[in-house]
């Protein structure tokens, strides 16, 4: 048995879930025991979506923290979910690791946790135990948090985070996002309760994530010099890919694992482990029937809902490109007057020119040849994914720190381009035509294939390689 056990606490959204996962699938490579706590309705939904097949590793253990009477995630009650991970589940986390340090074999020597969870990090200081934060966000996320208090004193926000002046425009460096105050990750939560929940998050977790051992997070250096220069606490460990591309290139202190070297994410990407949803691997199929960069991906993560009116024109939009397209309907996002639109839609056009699933295996589906553009959400995790895959992206943003990240899609990368809104606050079908076509050119597919270049030497003996290898070595230290 591993001396070295890590106890592994994400944010149970998916969001967060999948990239911790994937930090998990790419640490038991090295010898560590895993135990992975989540929420009782996560874990489930985890479970399910793995339909029996075995992509964990036997060293890492899924485990259920808090039941669902806890933590109220079935009521879609504003912020229950948030309070039960702040005032019930630290409570669990202690007892859980109590009892397991009773057996000296098995101790947890380990905390890695979500860096918005951070009495987990002042638990596991408490009890003598390494502690490391994750970022699952880009690192320009946690230098707005750290701002905090000035964007306080320059009269931008006030104490509760709510804008003083709408639709103030600021940027803290040059290589970092240009920021709105209408935009920013709290005001962008979508009620008043959740705003207060996040912004105060922010707020107290700025201390215990400075004091962590390690602060890692999903990025690299060259997509965020600005952000890593202001905070160099961060350390980039990125880019996490499904099972993954830090592993190839990268030997561990002691022995190294055997795993086959890759040329580029393009090539044998296992399904993701910390799915919410069964991946639909049949599109696939589809994909191999289709030429070189002419399909339009289209997906908006787990959280984004469309009006019925949205939802039509956006699928007008894409029949108007006349370019076949695969699109991500998630089954909760239909309702019965958009879910008899789509199927008179998809016969009319047919499926030869379009393709719906409910969960696509997004990473195998962006590093497949046919894929031109992808229209998104730019939650970070398929920020990272595009990016990685060199595909240009349509920026439709629906809340949080996603209105950032297009930030840096289109104005400082310059891999994409937003979309804009009617005075009714729709985007109309002929807007997503012209967005599409426009990136559907060579110069974005140009620039986002050197993007993806950047991206990838990262890993292969680039500074995310050296990072990684000085974290085990941290872990495995005395």
């Amino acid at each position: 048995m591993s001396k070295h056990h890590i106890l592994m606490i994400p944010y149970p959204v998916q969001g967060h879930v999948i990239p911790l996962m994937e930090l998990a699938q790419s640490l038991v490579k090295y010898g560590f025991k895993i135990t992975f706590a989540n929420t009782e309705s996560t874990h489930k939904r985890i479970i399910n979506s793995l339909g029996g097949k075995n992509i964990l590793h036997d060293q890492i253990h899924l485990i259920s923290i808090l039941d669902e009477s806890e933590s109220g995630e079935n009521n879609n009650v504003p912020g229950k979910l948030s309070e039960a991970i702040f005032k019930v589940m630290p409570g669990k986390i202690e007892k859980l690791i109590r009892e397991t340090n009773a057996f000296e074999d098995d101790k947890i020597t380990c905390v890695i946790a979500d860096q918005s969870l951070g009495w987990a990090l002042e638990l596991a200081a408490k009890m003598g135990i390494k502690r490391a934060a994750f970022l699952t966000a880009a690192a320009a996320n946690l230098v707005l948090g750290f701002n905090i208090p000035k964007l306080i004193d320059d009269g931008i926000i006030d104490n509760n985070g709510t804008p003083t002046i709408k639709d103030h425009i600021f940027q803290f460096e040059p290589t970092m996002p240009i920021m709105n105050t209408s935009d920013l990750v709290w005001t962008r939560m979508g009620n008043l309760t959740m705003q207060k929940i996040i912004f105060d998050m922010m707020v107290h977790n700025n201390k215990s994530v400075k004091s962590a051992d390690w602060l890692i997070c999903n990025s690299i250096y060259d997509l965020e010099p600005g952000a890593f220069n202001l905070a160099p606490e961060i350390v980039p460990i990125g880019p996490l890919l499904a099972s993954n591309c830090l592993e190839p290139s990268m030997s561990p202190p002691e022995a190294e694992p055997r795993i086959s070297s890759r040329e580029s994410p393009n090539c044998e990407v296992s399904s993701v482990a910390g799915s919410f949803w069964p991946e639909d691997w049949t599109c696939l199929n589809w994909l191999d029937q289709q030429p070189l960069c002419s399909v339009v991906y289209v997906a908006f993560g787990s959280f984004t809902l469309f009006n019925e009116a949205q939802f039509e024109e956006l699928a007008l939009g894409l029949e108007l490109t006349n370019m076949s397209f695969l699109w991500v309907v998630r089954n909760d996002a239909l309702d019965a007057k958009t879910d008899v639109f789509l199927k008179f839609f998809m016969d009319r056009i047919g499926k030869k020119k379009g393709q719906i699933v409910s969960w696509a295996p997004q990473l195998k589906v962006l590093s497949h040849p046919s894929i031109g553009c992808f229209v998104s959400h730019c939650g970070w995790n398929s920020t990272i994914e595009a990016i990685s895959n060199g595909i240009p992206i349509l920026c439709w943003p629906y809340f949080a720190d996603q209105f950032m990240n297009q930030s840096y899609i289109c104005d400082i990368w310059k891999v994409g381009v937003g979309i804009n809104k009617e005075a009714n606050g729709i985007i109309n079908r002929e807007e997503i035509k012209h967005k599409v076509e426009q990136l559907m050119g060579n110069a974005f597919k140009k620039r986002a294939l050197q993007f993806k270049e950047m991206t990838m030497s990262s890993v292969k003996g680039g500074r995310s390689h050296q990072n990684f290898i000085n974290f085990i070595q941290w872990i495995k230290s005395s």
